[in-house]
């Protein structure tokens, strides 16, 4: 084996041991907590694991919090308009509130998450509404070709919130296997 041969080995070597040893701390990078004083006061008072405010966040705006869909939503957890101004209403906030304010914004999503969870009950249904719509998600429930059962989504006709699905679940189950109790032992 030749010196270069050699330094090339080692180097993998090297690195492959420090992804190894410091996998955890780099998959902390990729699925951060930012925002955490405003996600765990909300999430407490709410009744929402944090992990899927978290995974929301991630999904939403990649915690950019001046994020601008092209449909209007705003900030972290891309609260559209219609939502703000009913959270307005719900939670008595003064009119001329920040939405992008991380704060406020935070507050309004989870929210809007518990009340879906109110109406739905099951964490993918939350999902699916969050991204397709509460309206949508009671219409594909009562249709035979979208819910067996009435109960349970087995094929969501939006490719993009079947899709949002998927990654928000996926994000919440490393954000469990990173940050929860359970995942941490």
């Amino acid at each position: 084996m030749n010196k270069k041969s050699i330094l090339i080995l080692s180097v993998i070597i090297i690195l492959g041991g420090v992804i190894y040893l410091e996998g955890g701390r780099i998959k902390t990078l990729i699925y951060p907590r930012k925002y955490s004083v405003y996600v765990e006061k909300y999430s407490e008072e709410y009744n929402l694991d944090e992990n899927l405010v978290y995974s929301i966040i991630k999904a939403e705006s990649k915690f950019d919090e001046k994020a601008l869909s092209r449909r209007g939503a705003k900030g972290l957890m891309q609260i559209a308009d219609i939502t703000r101004d009913w959270a307005i209403d719900e939670l008595e906030l003064n009119d001329d509130i920040d939405i992008y304010d991380p704060e406020t914004n935070i507050r309004i999503g989870c929210w809007y998450l518990n009340t879906l969870y109110k109406e739905f009950g099951k964490t993918d249904l939350v999902i699916a509404a969050y991204n397709g719509g509460s309206g949508n998600v009671k219409k594909w429930l009562a249709d035979e070709e979208y819910s067996k059962d009435g109960e349970n989504l087995h094929i969501i006709p939006f490719s993009e919130t079947d899709k949002y699905l998927v990654k928000v679940n996926k994000y919440y189950e490393q954000y469990k296997m990173l940050y929860s109790e359970e995942g941490m032992n």
